[in-house]
């Protein structure tokens, strides 16, 4: 989903590396979340296949990004998360081999309780991103359609003994929002977000050095803007969740928290089995976190009661504890168990604690 927390440190980080500057040490509870270059997304324009599969250079900032759990033929359970993203890098200098895009890759995968993360950086030539058919690749890690049509799609990454190889397909197109116009906050703050949310997934996945076969679901979420945030906010709780009785039935919601981290500002999508996507308002959304778990001396939320109008209350639980991912800036990505109300599972994503 919402991904800024990292984007404008990495803005930084890359252009001091670029002018030759040591970078400073920099905060894993950001302030930067709330601005980013390039132009809103207009409600009015509305999403054009396959146009949009592609990048969308006017805006400041954009993401293709999968997360998926999977089961191996020995019985084991897997968790996965793949992100490519794009961000305008103005560079203070003109330059030929600089065309003001930075590219930069997140690739995690988790085992019980072993949660391990990389990230790659590149500019124009290293990543590349197309529409039609498409493709987002920086070096070898990439997501690719294997057809003229977007799916199927084929996901590959590998580094140091873990790696994933998997083909994704058969998921409705769901549109977030008012037909794919995702506000953010009460100011207006938006993007443009859709997901294929039940991708049938299959293929190998090595870690540790050890190959399994899994098979499993994906979530694939594409979103574009240019600042979600108010400059009072701090960050986000995200979930996306599918059900374990039916497999087409599914559930996303986000919550921004503001400057007290507290929920100001929540979303969410009902996703029933015929493909229909309803939007639940911020009205009918509570977010109560039950429990916590502190990792690197920060507190993050591990276990949480979703109460949603006219519907009974769902139980949230993280699987692998700590899912931080300790990159150039660090967030919470994992695995969750959805209880009570809604039986299933999915990830959640953490970000600006």
């Amino acid at each position: 989903m919402i991904k800024y927390a990292f984007l404008l440190l990495f803005m930084l980080f890359l252009t001091l590396l670029l002018l030759g500057c040591e970078p400073a040490a920099t905060s894993k509870n950001s302030q930067a979340l709330q601005t980013v270059s390039g132009e809103p997304v207009d409600k009015k324009t509305g999403l054009v296949f396959p146009q949009d599969h592609g990048p969308h250079f006017e805006q400041g900032i954009e993401w293709w990004y999968i997360t998926a759990n999977l089961t191996a033929d020995t019985g084991e359970a897997f968790g996965v998360q793949w992100t490519l993203f794009r961000t305008k890098l103005p560079l203070p200098f003109k330059s030929t081999w600089w065309d003001n895009q930075l590219y930069f890759a997140h690739f995690a995968l988790q085992h019980q309780q072993t949660h391990i993360a990389f990230e790659r950086f590149a500019r124009a030539g290293q990543a590349a991103i197309s529409a039609n058919p498409f493709s987002a690749q920086l070096d070898d890690w990439s997501l690719k359609s294997t057809q003229q049509s977007f799916l199927p799609l084929q996901l590959q990454a590998e580094q140091g003994g873990y790696a994933i190889d998997v083909s994704l397909s058969n998921s409705p197109l769901i549109l977030h929002g008012e037909n794919g116009y995702s506000q953010k906050t009460a100011s207006g703050h938006a993007s443009y977000y859709f997901s294929y949310p039940f991708l049938e997934t299959r293929g190998t996945l090595t870690f540790n050095g050890k190959q399994f076969n899994v098979s499993g679901n994906a979530w694939y979420d594409r979103e574009w803007s240019a600042s979600l945030l108010d400059k009072s906010q701090l960050g986000w709780d995200w979930f996306s969740l599918v059900s374990e009785q039916d497999p087409r039935q599914g559930l996303m919601l986000f919550c921004i928290r503001d400057a007290m981290q507290q929920y100001d500002y929540c979303s969410g999508t009902r996703i029933a089995e015929n493909g229909e996507a309803t939007q639940i308002p911020r009205h009918e959304i509570r977010v109560i976190v039950l429990d916590h778990i502190t990792i690197d001396g920060t507190e993050y939320p591990s276990h949480w009661r979703i109460e949603l109008a006219d519907a009974t209350p769902i139980l949230i639980e993280t699987i692998t504890k700590d899912s931080l991912n300790r990159l150039s800036t660090q967030y919470w990505e994992g695995r969750v168990k959805a209880t009570n109300g809604f039986n299933g599972t999915g990830y959640a994503e953490l970000a600006g604690y």
